[in-house]
């Protein structure tokens, strides 16, 4: 039995909302040590699933990837913005993010499912 990519738009959505939390939030956090450092991990985070992608899973894939590395590229983003959200903000503002990360985890799970799975076939 061969599975179809999974509609994931509200996945898609809580995703995009807490990588851009992560890109804001782990350059905030990194200022105070080392600009170079802010400056990195906004490459690191926006570069790496830019680079890397599961075919199927993405339009383009530059760099193809297995999909559990592309859930690894999710994971740091979810833990970037939490862990960065708590070190550079108020707890005011750290809770919502730990939040929307926690909900993306839970919205993802039909989406992994699908990278992980041995049968994928994209849509």
């Amino acid at each position: 039995m061969t599975l179809r990519r999974p509609d994931d738009r509200a996945a898609s959505a809580l995703r995009f909302a807490t990588e851009l939390v992560a890109w804001v939030a782990t350059p905030w956090a990194l200022a105070s040590r080392s600009w170079l450092l802010a400056a990195l991990s906004v490459l690191v985070l926006i570069g790496l699933p830019t680079l890397f992608s599961t075919p199927g899973d993405k339009a383009n894939v530059i760099i193809a990837v297995p999909g559990w590395a592309t859930i690894l590229l999710v994971l740091l983003q979810l833990a970037a913005a939490v862990v960065s959200s708590w070190l550079a903000w108020p707890a005011w503002a750290a809770v919502p993010v730990t939040l929307l990360a926690a909900a993306t985890l839970v919205a993802e799970r039909r989406r992994w499912r699908w990278l992980v799975s041995a049968n994928r076939l994209a849509d």
